[in-house]
């Protein structure tokens, strides 16, 4: 017997609500998929302790965590320093190349060597004036000595983005070692026209990812198609922010979208992932972006995008240890949401979504696990804070 229609509404199981945002700006663009969009809210249960650590840091960029439970603190500026976790702050570290700071470019990302307990070696990509008022992204390397001025010996710039740019934007800048060594980092296509044209041109870093081996030269395994520069593994990206391997050696990214659009993607050597020819956003001005549509074969989809955006700034994924609730999840800097938003993948597929901290209204630009579980947080502001946040009891 069919049931008539309020019947089965009736039946059906009721849908969970999904965190509450504003209207989308794109209201006709519509998901590819079940899930890709405005997944269902999730709470924390555990009770959130926020220990302010440092409230005087300038434009904090990027954090990474001592073996000793120390910090390293990239400064937009220019300056990296050492924090005690009781938030004694070092002097700037001597030997940090000189930086070109305007607008969103200066001293970024940061990563320490897979051996770095022995080697103490710690890599930092930077805006770097390159004449004629153009600018690009380096990557240099260095081994941290401490002292009463902790510094940095050995300096060496590794690898220099190509082109520079005229462009104070979308430097991109985040970088990730993968377990055999080598390393991947993120770019942008520098926001302005002539470089946005380039993140789908093999023969452009802009709006890319490269996989580098530990002295900058290009990994052996990158596509390394006819036209292509070597360094090259995927393309079609607007300005990576977040990159990070999950436990199963899968490399994941976070990127910002214009007006709407804000991405999550699964990386996957050689493939384009559609900016600007597909997305889910719109030019600021609220005209479309290109031919205005968010899907073409051959281009890859986002396993999640946002509209509004929350303008994602930093990714990591949890391992459980002080939070058991968030195991294997997204950890993500929200700028625009002033938030530290929480994922939940499962299968490939987020299924949760959760913005914390949202009392505190700070633009998160970095976010880390520390050893024993806690999170390590940067607040992008002058003056900036470093934040510990840990479970209450």
């Amino acid at each position: 017997m069919r049931l008539p229609l309020v019947a089965l509404l009736l039946a059906a199981p009721a849908l969970a609500a999904p965190v509450a945002t504003d209207p989308p700006n794109n209201p006709t663009y519509k998901p590819a998929f079940a899930g890709q969009h405005r997944a269902e809210a999730v709470h924390t249960r555990t009770r959130l302790e926020v220990a302010e650590v440092v409230t005087t840091l300038r434009y904090p960029w990027a954090i990474a965590v001592l073996p000793d439970g120390r910090v390293l603190v990239t400064e937009k500026p220019g300056t990296m320093r050492i924090v005690t976790p009781a938030g004694k702050v070092s002097p700037p570290l001597v030997g940090v190349p000189a930086v070109n700071f305007d607008g969103q470019s200066g001293l970024l990302g940061l990563a320490l060597s897979p051996g770095f307990a022995a080697d103490r070696r710690v890599y930092w990509t930077y805006s770097e004036a390159r004449g004629a008022g153009t600018n690009a992204l380096a990557l240099a390397r260095g081994t941290l000595v401490d002292g009463e001025v902790p510094r940095l010996d050995d300096v060496k710039v590794l690898f220099r983005v190509q082109p520079p740019l005229d462009s104070s934007y979308h430097n991109g800048g985040r970088l990730v070692f993968a377990r055999d060594g080598t390393l991947f980092l993120g770019l942008g296509e520098r926001s302005i026209l002539p470089g946005r044209v380039q993140a789908q041109n093999l023969a452009s870093d802009l709006g890319k990812i490269v996989h580098l081996n530990p002295d900058g030269s290009a990994a052996a395994d990158n596509p390394r198609r006819p036209g292509e520069r070597p360094e090259i593994w995927t393309s079609g990206h607007r300005n990576i922010l977040g990159i990070t391997f999950d436990p199963a050696g899968t490399l994941w990214e976070v990127e910002m979208g214009p007006r709407g659009g804000d991405e999550v993607n699964r990386i996957e050597r050689g493939h384009d992932y559609g900016w600007p020819t597909i997305g889910y956003g719109e030019e600021y001005s609220g005209k479309p972006v290109g031919r205005g549509i968010t899907a073409l074969a051959g281009l890859e989809q986002p396993v999640y995008y946002w509209d509004p955006v929350i303008a994602p700034a930093s990714l990591a994924i949890y391992s459980g240890k002080m939070f058991p609730e968030w195991k294997g999840d997204f950890l993500i800097g929200g700028l625009a949401s002033t938030a530290l938003v929480r994922l939940v993948v499962r299968g490939n597929r987020v299924v949760g979504e959760e913005r914390l901290l949202t009392d505190r209204h700070e633009r998160i630009r970095d976010a880390v696990e520390g050893p024993d579980g806690a999170v390590w947080i940067v607040t992008d502001d002058d003056p900036g804070k470093l934040l510990r946040v840990s479970a209450g009891r």
